[in-house]
């Protein structure tokens, strides 16, 4: 994950940062758009500068139960907080393998979440948010980022212990007490603080807080034996996480996480 984001930001350094500040004219040469097209992957042929402008994005993520609705993914809820923290205008289509666009699934295997800006598109959240902090969010609290491992072992360890089956065995413990170490970690780093750096709310945030909130539903939904109220710094954590206006305006209902781990744990 370190190598691609080098490797992202060496690529917007060189094709976009290094031509502004030595003057270079950069010119493109307007084709009409057209859906197939394999030089432009499916967008739009670039016209303007070299650097984004607010709006015209669209966040492609998978639909709920009834193909309409927004689903549960995490890793969507997590592009969605950034783009909420940056205020950034934004427009969701939650997608099914029926109504998945062709472009997205001729250039880009047809990976969600995909961010669509115009003439760009990425997919893979952690590249997605690369992107949006790198042209938006340059001198803002949130693109602070975190070099904890606690961070990154999270949600493998959730979706291993949520998705497990039969419950109670012993695999199934294994998996539990796997996870209650990390928890027991990530309640030592947050003692006395707001939020995963310190009073700020940053990026490391908008991660972590989908994969809880997924915890959350998946211990009540199957009744699992975790007892979040053992740690007292992250449930006061979480309480923070859920009260901040970007998750109550991104937030998906309890079912529709039980619906998306009951197919996980078919």
């Amino acid at each position: 994950m370190t190598e691609r984001r080098h490797f992202f930001q060496l690529f917007l350094f060189l094709s976009i940062v290094l031509p502004i500040a030595s003057g270079w004219q950069i010119q493109f040469v307007a084709r009409p758009f057209t859906a197939l097209s394999v030089s432009n992957r499916g967008l739009e042929v670039r016209q303007e500068g070299a650097t984004p402008t607010e709006g015209g994005m669209i966040l492609y993520c998978k639909a709920g139960p009834d193909g309409q609705a927004i689903g549960d993914c995490p890793f969507c809820h997590f592009v969605r907080l950034v783009l909420e923290e940056l205020n950034l205008e934004y427009e969701v289509l939650p997608t099914t393998s029926e109504t998945k666009p062709k472009w997205l699934v001729d250039h880009y295997e047809g990976k969600m979440p995909a961010l669509r800006h115009r003439k760009e598109c990425y997919t893979e959240s952690s590249v997605i948010v690369d992107y949006l902090l790198f042209f938006f969010g340059k001198n803002k609290e949130i693109s602070q980022t975190s070099s904890n491992d606690i961070v990154g072992g999270l949600f493998p360890a959730v979706a291993k212990y949520l998705k497990h089956t039969p419950d109670n065995d012993d695999t199934d413990l294994e998996l539990r007490d796997n996870l209650k170490i990390i928890l027991q970690q990530l309640d030592d780093h947050l003692v006395g603080k707001q939020f995963w750096n310190g009073d700020i709310f940053t990026q490391v945030d908008c991660k972590l807080a989908p994969q809880l909130y997924h915890l959350q539903c998946g211990i009540d939904a199957f009744q699992k034996q975790i007892d979040l109220a053992e740690y007292d710094h992250l449930t006061l954590y979480m309480s923070n996480l859920f009260a901040r206006p970007s998750f109550q305006a991104t937030v998906y209902p309890k079912e529709t996480v039980e619906w998306g781990w009951s197919n996980a744990r078919n």
